[in-house]
């Protein structure tokens, strides 16, 4: 089904560009049925604090084009916000209210992030803005209804920037608590978000659903960074400069090669790359930008995924690497494993629809001893993050062998780094087709299963099936480029963020990865 959230309120608006430097102006573009409207813009880190505002400004109706999922709104520039010089560098709330609209219909959100100025901090925190533009049903398709290309110059669906008060902890979003009987069919998240006439989006990707709650954990402990979001990788050239650890957090499943290029000469050259992330760097996209007057300055997002073989242009324009396919997909030849020591073709899902239904939810410790454990009080066996489900949607995985001490190795493969070190690991599983729940707003077509025996083993067969149908999500770290490089780190899971607010081992494995020298 179509999740469109084409104006459901009465007002909407988003900002361009997405990410801006202190002294830089940001444009925002906003269509509304009220006469007038209000502007706030908070940072929004431990705390939300209001840095600029405007009232009753003239509010205007504008329809939005037929392909506005696609190539953006094309709305005219309402109001250019002055990016202080003295700004912090962090993400920025923007908060729309039209004067008289009907309660409920009033408010809308858009965003934007302010970026380090002259001086960085020694870690940048990297907003998997990919991700969200790939979920995002505002105006029409998203990458996972029919879609094949979607525009950041657009509202972000509601709920994906932020909720009503009420719903700031409610936990039937995702994920399953211990002890919370399971939700194979996704139907209490349906409840949820349907009630609140949220988009399916919402449990997937957005600021709200991950990369808050690491900031509002990592400030409240006094931790400071930068921040960036996925395109300045690829527009911003030397964006990298300086730091030592760039950090993913979340559902980071969208790279272009502007971005990977990036982080992997930042770690060939020594820094390290830390990701709290699931189904990290699954698929290729594309980055394409409307310079033209019609379009402003939108971006764009090509990913033709499942059918990138068959339809994406460039394979048969002879550049098949720059497929908006999987990365691991035989054509592109770069598989996300060689760079991350994991990926998710070894394990994709975990408490989510059949997938390890009712599985433990926490990874189990094999090496106690390494250093990403230090001070947690962990024992071989012992399972870390159970209580709030820190293992959970989707995940990535290592293939594991035991060696002859009964502790996990990654298996013998040309395309893994050679000192993968396997922290903890937990089963986790690739879903075929009817083995969704049965609420996904997806196209239902095909499944991963399928999808990864066919691309990856050549055939849709039952056995390649069995290949990829079984496979875990792994804590582990490795050197992809040998001892003069950095190290990657991976907690490969999209749920670790919901163990900031309260498990104090959760906590203190995230602040080793942070804190940790040259490894």
């Amino acid at each position: 089904m179509v999740d469109d959230q084409t104006f459901h309120d009465d007002i909407e608006g988003y900002c361009t560009p997405l990410s801006a430097a202190p002294g830089a102006t940001v444009a925002l573009r906003v269509s509304t049925r009220s006469d007038r409207f209000d502007v706030s813009v908070e940072r929004w880190g431990a705390t939300r604090a209001v840095v600029w505002r405007a009232d009753g400004l003239p509010g205007s109706f504008v329809e939005p084009p037929p392909d506005a999922d696609a190539a953006g709104c094309r709305w005219p520039v309402s109001v250019e916000i002055p990016v202080g010089g003295d700004w912090r560098p962090g993400f920025h709330l923007v908060t729309l209210r039209a004067h008289g609209a009907p309660a409920g219909r009033d408010v809308a959100h858009a965003c934007f992030v302010v970026r380090a100025g002259a001086t960085r901090d020694r870690t940048l925190l990297v907003l998997d803005t990919n991700t969200w533009n790939a979920y995002n049903t505002w105006g029409g398709r998203s990458l996972y209804t029919g879609g094949t290309q979607v525009s950041f110059g657009r509202p972000f669906a509601r709920g994906m920037l932020d909720r009503p008060e009420v719903d700031r902890d409610d936990r039937k979003s995702r994920p399953v608590r211990w002890n919370e009987e399971p939700d194979a069919d996704g139907l209490i998240f349906q409840a949820y978000r349907t009630e609140r006439a949220y988009p399916s989006a919402i449990g997937s990707a957005g600021w709200f659903t991950h990369g808050r709650r690491f900031v509002e954990w990592a400030e409240r402990a006094g931790r400071t960074f930068d921040i960036a979001v996925s395109t300045d990788l690829e527009h911003e050239s030397r964006l990298l400069d300086g730091y030592d650890i760039v950090l993913s957090v979340g559902h980071d499943e969208y790279w272009s090669a502007g971005q990977r290029d990036a982080i992997e000469a930042h770690v060939r050259g020594g820094g390290r790359f830390v990701s709290f992330s699931g189904n990290t760097m699954f698929w290729q996209v594309r980055i394409e930008r409307a310079d033209d007057a019609t379009h402003g300055d939108s971006v764009n997002m090509v990913c033709h995924k499942y059918r990138a073989h068959l339809d994406d242009p460039v394979v048969a324009e002879g550049r098949p690497e720059t497929m908006s396919g999987m990365w691991a997909d035989p054509l592109v030849g770069r598989p996300e494993w060689s760079f991350l020591g994991a990926g998710s073709a070894f394990g994709l899902y975990h408490r989510f629809g059949n997938a390890t239904a009712r599985g433990v939810g926490g990874f189990v410790v094999y090496r106690p001893e390494h250093w990403l454990l230090e001070g947690t009080g962990l024992g071989y066996g012992d399972v870390l993050g159970a209580t709030h489900g820190v293992v959970g949607y989707e995940t990535v995985g290592v293939p594991i062998q035991m060696d002859e001490y009964q502790q996990p190795v990654a298996a013998p493969r040309d395309d893994l780094p050679r000192d993968i070190e396997i922290v903890g690991h937990v089963p986790a599983s690739n879903l075929g087709v009817g083995d969704y729940p049965t609420s996904i707003a997806a196209l239902d077509d095909q499944g991963d299963l399928e999808f990864l025996a066919s691309r990856i083993y050549g055939e849709d067969s039952a056995d390649n099936r069995r290949r990829v149908r079984n496979g875990n999500a792994v804590m582990s770290t490795c050197r992809p480029f040998g001892r003069d490089g950095g190290d990657v780190v991976i907690v490969g899971t999209t749920d670790w963020v919901f163990g900031l607010a309260d498990d104090p081992v959760v906590q203190q494995v995230t602040a080793n990865a942070l804190d940790r020298g040259d490894g």
